[in-house]
């Protein structure tokens, strides 16, 4: 599987965009980095390029999207499940 099915959108970023269907176990690259996903992971959602702690930030597009709300690895689903949402 190559990159385009996911959108990394800013290189600070530590989640990148799903941009069709990721099956669980798929391989993807973003640049010369190999990723696996751990689960299947659905067009417009998100999937973790770095390890994310509990309580760290969560960023796309360059800027603090939230926060953690458990450990999240690299390859995992990123979404409401595990990310609390930052409102202005």
């Amino acid at each position: 599987m190559s990159a385009k099915y996911i959108h990394l959108i800013n290189d600070k970023d530590n989640v990148a965009v799903v941009i069709k269907d990721l099956p669980e176990g798929a391989k993807f690259d973003i640049f010369n980095e190999s990723y696996i996903a751990k689960s299947f992971i659905p067009f417009g959602h998100k999937v973790a390029i770095a390890n994310i702690k509990k309580g760290e930030d969560v960023i796309k597009y360059g800027e603090v999207i939230g926060m953690a709300t458990e450990d999240i690895n690299i390859g995992d689903h990123v979404h409401v499940h595990n990310v609390k949402g930052m409102r202005a």
